[in-house]
C-alpha cells in the first residue's frame, strides 16, 4: 500500500493537501502519510464504516480519502452501500480522489466476495489498489493499481521514475497463472482452508481465554479481533505475548483522535489445526496472567 500511496501522492498531490484517513486505520500507512507534505485528517468509523458526513464536517474539500471498504482495517466491518454512494458523491462534487485499499477482499467466508467501490464509480474518482502478497505469498511483493484514464499518463511517468518495480518474470508468471485459470481455483481452495482455520481459532481462543476476550467473527479477512475490557492494557499484553514468541498487534495503537478500544489483532492463516490453536491460546493465556 505504501507504494500505491507514494505513486498517487507523487502524481496528484500538492503541498498542504488534506487527506481523509480512517480512525482507526491502517497503521503501516500512517508514518508515510505523516512524513509527506500533506495534512492527515482522521475520520472516525462506526459499524457502517467511514463516517462520510463527519469527514465532510472536518474537511469538506480534502484532496484525498483513503478507505478499506471491503474489510475495514483493523476493525473488519464493511462500508455500507449508503456510505459508499455518499463517499462517491462527495468526491465527485469536491473534485477529490478516493484511494481504495482492497487488501484482502478475496477472502470472504460468508456469501460471495463484495464488488469493489471502484465498480460503482461513474465519475472516475477512485484509485483502486490491490495486492498478490496475501492471495499468493508475501515474498512476491507484487501489487497493482487501477487508475482513472484522466491521470494514467501521470501515473505511468511517475511510476517509471519511482523504482525498478517487480521483476518481469514474476509479473509474467502471475499473468500466466491467472490466464490459465489456476488463480480462481487457488482462491477457492484457500478460502475453504482459511474458513476452517478461522472457525477453529475463534472457538479455541474463546474457550481458553474465557471472558478476558470477546472474538466476534467478521465476514472476511485474514485476522480476527480479540476485544478486551477497558481495564486491560493491550499494549502491555501484546508486549508480553511477543516475549512469549507470539506476534500480535495492540488495537489501541491504530487510533489517532478517536477514543481507542482495547484489543489484540490475531492472525489465523498459519494456525494448522485445533491442537496448534490450543498451543497458541495457552501460550497467550500464560502471557496474560
Amino acid at each position: 500500500m505504501r507504494t500505491t500511496l507514494e505513486l498517487t501522492l507523487s502524481s496528484l498531490s500538492t503541498v498542504g493537501d488534506e487527506f481523509w484517513f480512517e480512525d482507526p486505520g491502517y497503521i503501516l500507512a500512517r508514518p508515510f502519510l505523516q512524513n509527506a507534505a500533506i495534512k492527515v485528517v482522521p475520520v472516525p468509523v462506526d459499524e457502517n464504516g467511514l463516517m462520510v458526513e463527519e469527514g465532510k464536517r472536518l474537511s469538506p474539500y480534502a484532496k484525498f480519502a483513503m478507505v478499506t471498504p471491503s474489510h475495514q482495517s483493523p476493525l473488519g466491518m464493511t462500508l455500507s452501500l449508503e456510505r459508499r454512494m455518499a463517499l462517491l458523491e462527495w468526491a465527485s462534487k469536491a473534485g477529490s480522489w478516493i484511494i481504495e485499499d482492497d487488501y484482502d477482499s478475496e477472502f470472504r467466508y460468508q456469501g460471495r466476495p463484495l464488488p469493489a467501490l471502484k465498480s460503482l464509480d461513474r465519475n472516475d474518482r477512485v484509485i483502486y489498489s490491490g495486492t498478490f502478497s496475501k492471495v499468493m505469498f508475501p515474498g512476491l511483493r507484487l501489487a497493482y493499481v487501477v487508475a482513472p484514464v484522466s491521470v494514467l499518463a501521470r501515473f505511468q511517468a511517475v511510476a517509471y521514475n519511482l523504482n525498478a518495480g517487480c521483476p518481469y518474470l514474476f509479473q509474467a508468471g502471475v499473468a500466466d497463472f491467472i490466464a490459465e485459470g489456476h488463480f480462481s481455483g487457488h482462491l477457492k481452495k484457500m478460502r475453504l482452508l482459511y474458513a476452517e482455520r478461522r472457525a477453529v481459532t475463534q472457538c479455541v481462543f474463546q474457550q481458553v481465554l474465557g471472558d478476558r476476550v470477546r472474538i466476534d467473527l467478521r465476514p472476511g479477512g485474514l485476522h480476527m479481533l480479540a476485544k478486551l475490557g477497558d481495564h486491560e492494557d493491550d499494549v502491555l499484553l501484546a508486549d508480553r505475548a511477543r516475549e512469549a514468541g507470539l506476534a500480535m498487534h495492540p488495537l489501541s495503537r491504530w487510533y489517532i483522535n478517536a477514543k481507542p478500544q482495547q484489543g489484540l489483532l490475531l492472525g489465523f492463516a498459519n494456525v494448522i489445526d485445533e491442537k496448534d490453536a490450543m498451543r497458541i491460546a495457552m501460550k497467550l493465556k500464560r502471557s496474560m496472567s
